[in-house]
């Protein structure tokens, strides 16, 4: 398992090479990336956090997760700083011997990194710069697990 918190870009790649090892039947991705506002004017993302208490949160998500589903490896991967509209902000990749381990485990993690892990995100457009509210469909979605 690793866990990764890091201003700079990943390679999905690279990241992949080695990953889950042997006897893993599926190996699940998931890149999340910053998306355009609807009105279209987002100049950029910026993700703020406190490193000692973002990376432990995230360890004890990996380590659910783990705990949770037959799974042989786990990555997790979130950046901060300034992220500009398409660049990567995230992924998850999760390995197992059976796909709906995988699968499932992935979900997992992706739902509670979006409404547990502890990064505080501004919008900033070409007018201002907002901090982006909690969504409750966000919240909602951990209802399932």
């Amino acid at each position: 398992m690793r866990v990764l918190v890091q201003d700079s870009p990943f390679d999905l790649a690279a990241e992949m090479t080695g990953f889950g090892g042997d006897g893993m039947g599926a190996i699940v991705t998931f890149t999340g990336v910053v998306r355009n506002n609807d009105r279209g004017d987002l100049v950029a993302m910026d993700i703020e956090h406190y490193p000692g208490m973002t990376q432990s949160a995230l360890t004890r998500i990996a380590t659910e997760a783990s705990a949770r589903w037959s799974l042989g490896d786990v990555l997790v991967i979130h950046r901060h700083g300034r992220l500009e509209p398409g660049e990567q902000i995230m992924m998850v990749a999760t390995a197992s011997r059976h796909r709906k381990d995988a699968f499932e485990a992935a979900e997992f993690l992706m739902d509670y990194l979006k409404s547990r892990a502890p990064f505080w995100k501004k919008e900033i457009t070409r007018d201002s710069a907002d901090w982006v509210a909690a969504r409750d469909e966000d919240e909602a979605a951990l209802g399932r697990w």
